[in-house]
């Protein structure tokens, strides 16, 4: 039986990579702690560090470990809070794992307000992450919901996934444009114009599929400016800086000062944002916020919502495959 103290003598001699200043942050003197990492190797049959007289160091099984242990910790601990809160009466917290665009869009603060109207008490956490690592979440208990910019794998034995969002992309022009007078915007008139694309730093080929992305569509951005989210993008924009796609739900029926947004029919793009969830529920208030959020409107009419060109959420052709996005 692992000892949680263990692990957590473990994980802090890991990161210092030191037992002297692990041993003064855990507030121990050095031999016990070695006493006990030693004890740890044993009970495990394993070797976590390479030993010498300058420092200690990791071996490969030892930053295998490492990465598990952090979870179980972080699982353990927040066992721990559960345990207390259910013990004062309360229903325990919640800990939602999202994308950006479940913000953008209101989905996310929508089923926030509908769950703070209905139980005022109840403790959320929220966990801004890459979509692998809040599978893992799921996977591990450490979160409840995740709101990801893609699904699960369909034969995923563990998870459950249902669409939330999809929100079509609309074109952003800058109000005193020539292009916002046409009647009809062809790909031929957006050939050569200057565009705000919104960088994504989880995926380092954005700007690669975002060229490829409007090639697809029949013209060629010329990319002036990054901006590093979306609500920045659209201020660009207003200030006659360039063009954008932006989500429908962004424009709310109206379009923000200096902005004319125009529909583009031959543009079949959209923003997709998902709900996962393990397929066991252990909670009956974690069952209710899953009711709450799947709830919400799908056609992208909640909050302001991502830019193309490396938004947060997922952006694919609305009847075909990926093209850039989260």
């Amino acid at each position: 039986m692992l000892d949680l103290r263990q692990l957590r003598y473990f994980v802090t001699v890991a990161e210092t990579e030191h037992v002297g200043r692990a041993a003064e942050r855990l507030h121990i003197s050095q031999s016990p702690l070695s006493r006990q990492i030693a004890q740890l190797e044993k009970t495990l049959g394993l070797t976590l560090f390479e030993r010498s007289q300058q420092r200690i160091r990791l071996t490969a099984d030892g930053r295998v470990f490492l990465s598990e242990a952090r979870a179980l910790l972080l699982h353990a601990d927040r066992l721990e809070n559960l345990g207390r809160r259910l013990g004062r009466g309360e229903e325990g917290g919640l800990c939602i794992g999202y994308a950006p665009d479940a913000m953008h869009t209101g989905v996310l603060p929508r089923a926030l307000r509908e769950l703070h109207d209905e139980r005022p008490g109840i403790h959320v956490a929220l966990y801004n992450h890459p979509a692998a690592e809040q599978f893992e979440g799921l996977r591990r208990r450490s979160l409840d919901i995740a709101l990801v910019s893609e699904p699960p794998a369909e034969d995923d034995p563990d998870l459950r996934a249902a669409l939330l969002l999809d929100d079509p992309l609309l074109l952003a022009v800058p109000s005193g444009h020539s292009a916002a007078d046409l009647a009809e915007i062809t790909p031929t008139d957006l050939e050569g114009l200057p565009w705000i694309a919104v960088e994504n730093s989880r995926r380092p080929a954005w700007r690669d599929e975002f060229i490829a992305a409007c090639a697809a569509s029949g013209f060629a951005p010329d990319i002036r400016l990054e901006a590093a989210e979306p609500l920045t993008a659209l201020g660009l924009v207003a200030s006659g800086l360039g063009l954008a796609l932006v989500q429908r739900s962004m424009v709310r029926g109206e379009a923000p000062a200096g902005v004319t947004v125009r529909e583009l029919p031959w543009l079949d793009m959209s923003v997709r944002l998902w709900a996962a969830w393990h397929r066991v529920d252990l909670r009956p208030v974690v069952t209710s916020f899953r009711e709450t959020v799947l709830a919400a409107p799908r056609g992208g009419g909640g909050g302001r919502g991502g830019i193309g060109g490396g938004g947060g959420a997922h952006l694919k052709k609305r009847r075909g495959r990926p093209l850039w996005g989260g």
